[in-house]
């Protein structure tokens, strides 16, 4: 579908004026642009990280970077949530637990993120390269499976189709099936996304799935997966060194180039199923 016919508000993109050049004609049209705006998590009132994300799903986003960023234990931790927009920006308020506001006083770290990195503002190299913790055994998964989650997320990806602009993060059932999806311009932004979607659901884990990406497996994408216990994580592009190593030492399997009924198993193959694609 063309992304100017969309006629329906789609969340997270507005509408701009473009001259787009087709078919050797030039065309003046309305398209829908992603939106990308400064967004600041406050912990009880305190400043702690500033991200250019797309503002859609923005309560799930806050409880799973603070998740995925070690500041929560569990979901119980944020006992509240409240999003205020200015022209600057918007601002989520977060009144989390006294032991988290402590922790994170004691780590003393702002972030400055762009949708490209993160990392941006850690102070400190083993802030960088934590531990992460070792995911449980998952069932075997096929790699049809593999190939239909992707498949799947592509699909259900209403932001990308109107805008052509945003990664995607998606929790699949063990048979590949697309259960629950998250859009961003930032890739970490959409798996934080994606994992406060699940915390808010009530999951504890991705123990009987696994987790597919739109971008490549950065050593980040492998951390935040591993934190949210997924026992796979499944790429179309390919993953950096740092990322196999660290997803090797967390027992998880990394699969990536996902393209089609191809794929590449980089670590801990045992756990995928490398079969005949069935009709």
């Amino acid at each position: 579908m063309n992304r100017a016919e969309f006629e329906m508000p789609v969340d997270g993109a507005r509408l701009a004026p473009v001259v787009r050049w087709r078919d050797g004609e030039r065309h003046e049209l309305d398209d829908w642009l992603t939106e990308e705006v400064p967004v600041a998590f406050e912990f009880n009132g305190i400043s702690h990280a500033v991200m250019l994300a797309t503002p859609a799903d923005l309560e799930d986003f806050a409880l799973g970077f603070g998740l995925s960023e070690g500041i929560f234990e569990s979901a119980a931790d944020l006992y509240g949530c409240e999003v205020h927009a200015s022209s600057q920006g918007i601002t989520v308020s977060m009144e989390v637990s006294s032991r988290c506001f402590a922790g994170l006083k004691q780590r003393r770290r702002t972030l400055a993120g762009r949708t490209g990195c993160g990392v941006c503002g850690t102070e400190s190299l083993d802030q960088v390269l934590r531990p992460v913790p070792a995911v449980r055994i998952g069932v075997p998964v096929h790699a049809r499976a593999i190939a239909r989650a992707v498949r799947e997320m592509r699909d259900r990806q209403r932001l990308c189709d109107a805008t052509g602009a945003v990664h995607a993060a998606a929790w699949c059932s063990i048979d590949g099936a697309v259960q629950c999806l998250r859009e961003d311009v930032g890739r970490h932004n959409a798996l934080d996304k994606l994992i406060g979607a699940l915390a808010r659901a009530g999951s504890t884990g991705v123990r009987d799935g696994f987790i597919a990406v739109t971008s490549r497996a950065s050593v980040e994408m492998v951390q935040k997966a591993a934190v949210a216990g997924a026992p796979l994580l499944a790429a179309v592009s390919a993953p950096t060194l740092l990322a196999v190593e660290t997803a090797r030492a967390a027992g998880m399997s990394l699969v990536g180039l996902v393209r089609g009924d191809d794929l590449v198993v980089y670590a801990n193959a045992d756990r995928v199923v490398l079969d005949a694609a069935r009709n």
